[in-house]
């Protein structure tokens, strides 16, 4: 029959022999001196029994004799807890697409100019199907200035500066 307890010091189940108790041990776990107590948990265990002294001889050991104590850890069905872990992302982060680049694409005006037709609606539209609503971060305005060759004047455009992660 085995003793089951757990050490005063680190909380460490063990398991010993009923013939250990009263007797003090070093704690396998913590290395701390404890003593085993005589009364615990009581259950019929799988160490291995403690062998009868021999014909004629005495019942108690001599003095000088070390009585040899059978201790044993408890194993887990599961894995332990995890005493150091990764931090988790960001719940936004992660319904963003955590994982994910962040990008840029600028879309100018004059550029989406071709035979006189404004096509700067459809390019845009295009652009923000491509990269879909979850990964869209932002649509800005920008205002610029630049020098139209064909007139040869400077002339105020506009475009939109599209943030997504991709």
């Amino acid at each position: 029959m085995d003793i089951t307890f757990n050490c005063p010091h680190c909380d460490q189940e063990l398991a010993v022999d009923q013939s250990g108790a009263g007797s003090q041990i070093d704690c396998p776990n913590c290395g701390e001196s404890i003593i085993i107590p005589s009364t615990g948990k009581v259950t019929t265990g799988s160490l291995p029994p403690v062998p009868a002294p021999p014909a004629g001889g005495t019942t108690t050991p001599p003095p000088a004799a070390k009585k040899e104590l059978h201790l044993k850890v408890p194993v887990r069905d599961k894995p332990g807890e995890v005493l150091i872990g990764k931090t988790k992302p960001p719940l936004e982060a992660v319904q963003k697409g955590a994982g994910k680049r962040l990008r840029i694409q600028t879309i100018r005006r004059a550029s989406c100019i071709e035979s006189g037709h404004d096509h700067f609606d459809e390019r845009v539209s295009e652009l923000l199907n491509e990269i879909g609503e979850s990964n869209l971060l932002s649509v800005n305005v920008v205002n610029y200035e630049h020098f139209d060759v064909g007139i040869q004047k400077i002339v105020q455009d506009y475009g939109v500066l599209v943030v997504f992660r991709g």
